[in-house]
């Protein structure tokens, strides 16, 4: 595999400072003395034209002096001076650089200016940048401490990403005191060039890094960001502290949907879609992060509580409600076992008070006993200090009991905060210690939303459907609406409009009949059948009920014909400024046992759509019940949208009252999904109310506002998403010798076991040709790698049996280190081959990759496996080299 493009800026082998000096109090001063400090396992430089030497090392007048290009500019001059180093750091043949220097965007229009100096020296000379205002860089593994920072990081598993400065040094500070490491610190600054995506793609890979701590404020390239979240959450564990959780979010026009609707909203969800962990503070940050790197996975969220202390066990048990973390109900074989080991006066029940004069013994048997029930799904022990037990003894007894559990086992050892034999022993026994109670249950509920999250992960909804799944979207119709709109340069469908474009989606709405004047009103009434809703028909009116423009329950033709004169008269009233063109008439919708919902679209500045679910009626601004969630959706996704409103309680089944159809409302959900994936100027749409009950769920009214800057129709990929749907467009089929034809299509998460199957049924020889090593069997985390991906990024094609039962082929390009090509590996099932397989795969692969960009695809195949390589030169594949018994080939694409 190709070296990441990023390594010589986030781990390079040699550094300059340029601004080095000796002056006190300046940055110069204080960089080097970190770096100095910190012990650079490779050339350190100093680079100052005032100076010949630095603290007894020479110092170089300009970056073309050197002895050898750097691999790492680190820049600590005035801002005034930064484009032309950056210039300057570009010609000497340096492609990194970070700039701590303050003094650009943040100061305003003239450091604007500068920024954009900055950036575009950078990309004149191919040199990707850090910063600037940002703190620096750390990585521990190397001796890498470029930073102005007063704490330097301790070696550890974890990497920090951090938007601030300040945050990241008080962070550091912290975790100096609380014995926290850390592979890499990432300081980001002003990110006008390097921002959390890239970071994040490099420490996907980076086996130095065990899980990865972020401090985010915002987000410039929601794609990106989203892609690298996902695909780094899928192999390691990623914690995020997001502030400005009451800042103002993105408002979309009037929209109750809009309303309800915040930035900060919309950020929980794509983190939690994403897999990955939300905090509120950094304190809980690593609590968080020392948890899920334990390595212990937790199958359920049933918490059991061992002490030796009645009131811990107490303070614990709130915690454990407060933070929705469920306490586990022992069984009767548990009680049972611990009735014989314990003192009558022990607590009987969950939390298990062993009582204060525990011994050793005590804690162990009680411990193994937990852990063996199978309705504990995790164990927090506690122990406070005891004249009987020490500490440590009681610290071995746990490690013992929990030695052979694959539970998560928790440990609070109060009183015993600094860091001393007991709590090394449990944590070198992947027991985590926590300083009280709450913090010990705070870090399990983490772990229990990880969980939670990881299987949101997994679901990978389409945009398009499937022929016979659903009814298919009449984009055409979808796009004359539109098209009809705009002619008269509205951005505000009417309600008629608004129905049209949800029918053509298939979405459940009532006929309506649009009538202009009171006699058009009746007949329409009558041809519909009573009871109906009078609605007024206008452009300029987002909210008909704000002004008298609903009429309900008109059960006869003169309650129509009076309605209809009152309510023109009522509007016209209150809206002069309004073009008035009638009303629409719809049958009253009345099914017993109705609840009334919301369902909108609104779009996020950063996220682009979301998808919102609620209350509804008229009071939705009141009742604030808006839950959330990215685009694409599908029906596992849409209930648990569903689940996470308040009115999710009363579309539940209570007393006599039925529950509502939660299939169709959920169907709904996908609908109004597939609706904001393939129309990008769809900007906001409420539904409300629709209308669900025991029989279904339909739409009652509806308000839709387009953006005429957006395309008619979604592009390719998707660009005005976040999330990447699974690319249904790339399904079908390929045709074999004999004239068989087998299906083919993307792989999705839920295919481990098949691609499981697939892999034990090669022969060793195919095996060894596909990996280039003896592997005996697929370990779970590299099945979950192969079948678990980013399709914004990365595809594997899988072709089936005509029975669909099996794989007999799989073929998949992943994107290499530098960031701009692709690697390809393909395997073909030993009883398929020589029949055309491999060939109409690799093509496919070659086109996939080219339209997501690639500028090229590499292959690397044994010099033994001929057909590999006939098959890639047949296909425009030329050796590019060899190493061994390895051959590199390579096609542009």
């Amino acid at each position: 595999m190709m070296r990441h493009y990023l390594r010589p800026l986030l781990a390079p082998q040699s550094v300059a400072l340029l601004g080095a000096t000796e002056r006190p109090g300046a940055l110069g001063n204080f960089v080097w003395r970190n770096l100095a400090a910190a012990g650079l396992r490779g050339a350190l430089h100093a680079v100052n034209p005032k100076h010949r030497k630095v603290f007894g090392q020479p110092c170089y007048r300009r970056l073309a002096d050197l002895p050898q290009p750097a691999e790492l500019a680190v820049i600590a001059t005035p801002a005034r001076t930064v484009p032309g180093l950056i210039e300057e750091a570009g010609a000497a043949g340096i492609k990194a650089a970070l700039v701590l220097s303050s003094g650009f965007a943040e100061v305003g229009a003239e450091g604007r200016a500068l920024q954009a100096r900055l950036l575009e020296a950078a990309r004149r000379g191919g040199v990707r940048v850090i910063g600037p205002n940002c703190l620096g860089l750390m990585r521990t593994d190397i001796g890498l401490n470029a930073s102005f920072a007063r704490t330097a990081a301790q070696p550890g598993r974890l990497a920090l990403v951090s938007q601030s400065g300040a945050i990241c040094g008080a962070i550091l500070d912290w975790a100096a005191h609380a014995g926290v490491g850390f592979s890499s610190v990432v300081s980001l600054g002003g990110a006008v060039d390097i921002d959390f995506g890239e970071v994040l793609g490099f420490l996907i890979a980076d086996r130095a890094t065990d899980a990865i701590l972020m401090y985010v404020e915002g987000v410039h390239d929601a794609r990106r960001f989203m892609s690298a979240l996902r695909t780094a959450a899928r192999v390691k564990p990623v914690v995020a502290l997001k502030v400005g959780r009451y800042a103002a979010g993105s408002r979309a026009a009037s929209s109750h949907t809009g309303a309800l609707v915040g930035s900060d909203v919309v950020f929980d969800a794509a983190l939690r879609r994403s897999g990955t962990v939300r905090v509120k503070t950094y304190t809980q940050l690593f609590a968080a992060a020392r948890v899920l790197a334990s390595g212990r996975a937790a199958k359920g969220e049933r918490l059991a509580i061992l002490t030796n202390g009645g009131g811990p066990g107490v303070v614990a048990a709130d915690s454990a409600a407060e933070n929705g973390v469920p306490l586990a109900q022992l069984a009767p074989e548990t009680i049972a076992r611990l009735d014989a080991g314990l003192p009558p006066q022990w607590s009987h029940g969950n939390p298990v008070d062993i009582v204060g004069d525990a011994p050793p013994q005590r804690f162990a048997d009680a411990a193994a006993a937990l852990l063996a029930d199978p309705g504990v799904d995790a164990l927090l022990a506690m122990y406070s200090p005891v004249a009987v037990t020490e500490p440590g003894a009681a610290a071995a007894a746990l490690v013992e009991a929990a030695h052979d559990s694959p539970k998560p086992v928790l440990a609070a050892w109060l009183g015993d905060i600094n860091p001393n034999e007991s709590r090394a022993h449990l944590e070198a026994h992947g027991i985590v210690n926590y300083y009280t109670p709450e913090n010990a249950v705070e870090a399990f509920s983490f772990l229990c939303a990880y969980k939670r999250n990881q299987a949101q992960l997994m679901e990978v909804p389409s945009a398009l459907t499937r022929a016979g799944e659903e009814t298919p979207a009449d984009l055409a119709a979808a796009v004359a609406i539109r098209e009809a709109a705009l002619r008269e340069k509205r951005a505000l469908l009417t309600e008629a409009e608004a129905k049209a474009l949800l029918a053509a989606f298939g979405l459940p709405v009532p006929r309506a009949i649009a009538a202009r004047e009171r006699a058009g009103a009746v007949a329409a009434a009558r041809e519909l059948g009573f009871p109906v809703v009078l609605k007024i028909l206008s452009p300029d009116i987002a909210h008909k009920s704000d002004v008298g423009g609903v009429r309900l329950a008109l059960r006869n033709e003169e309650m129509v014909a009076s309605a209809f004169d009152d309510m023109l008269r009522h509007v016209r009233a209150l809206r002069p400024d309004a073009r008035i063109d009638g009303a629409l008439v719809q049958p009253m919708l009345q099914f017993p046992h109705q609840r009334e919902v919301l369902v909108g679209v609104a779009t996020d500045a950063v996220f682009g759509p979301v998808i919102s679910c609620g209350t509804g009626g008229i009071s939705v601004e009141a009742v604030a019940d808006a839950a959330v969630a990215l685009p694409p959706l599908n029906a596992v996704l849409a209930r648990e949208l569903i689940s996470r409103t308040r009115v999710h309680r009363v579309l539940a089944a209570y007393r006599a009252v039925p529950a509502a159809d939660l299939d169709a409302l959920a169907a709904l959900l996908c609908g109004v999904a597939r609706m904001a994936c393939l129309l990008p100027w769809l900007k906001e749409m409420d539904l409300n109310p629709v209308i669900a009950h025991p029989g279904g769920a339909v739409i009652a009214d509806a308000r839709v506002l387009i953006d005429p800057e957006q395309p008619a129709r979604a592009g390719a990929h998707y660009p005005h998403m976040a999330i990447h749907p699974y690319p249904l467009e790339l399904e079908g089929e390929i045709g074999i010798a004999g004239g068989v034809r087998l299906p083919v299509r993307p792989i999705r998460p839920e295919d481990a076991a098949l691609e499981a199957r697939f892999f034990d049924a090669l022969s060793e020889r195919s095996r060894y040709q596909r990996f280039m090593q003896y592997l005996p069997s697929l370990p779970p985390s590299m099945l979950a790698r192969f079948t678990q991906l980013d399709y914004d990024r990365e595809l594997a094609l899988v072709v089936l049996d005509p029975g669909r039962q099996r794989f007999v082929a799989v073929g998949r390009y992943a994107p290499t280190g530098d960031g701009k090509t692709a690697e390809f590996a393909l395997t073909v099932a030993d009883d398929w081959q020589g029949k055309g397989i491999g060939r109409a795969v690799l093509e496919r692969l070659c086109q996939c990759a080219r339209d997501a960009g690639y500028a090229a695809l590499y292959g690397y195949i044994l010099d033994a496996n001929r057909g590999m390589l006939d098959l890639a030169a047949h296909l425009g594949f030329v050796e590019q080299s060899r190493h061994g018994t390895e051959v590199t080939v390579v096609r542009r694409l």
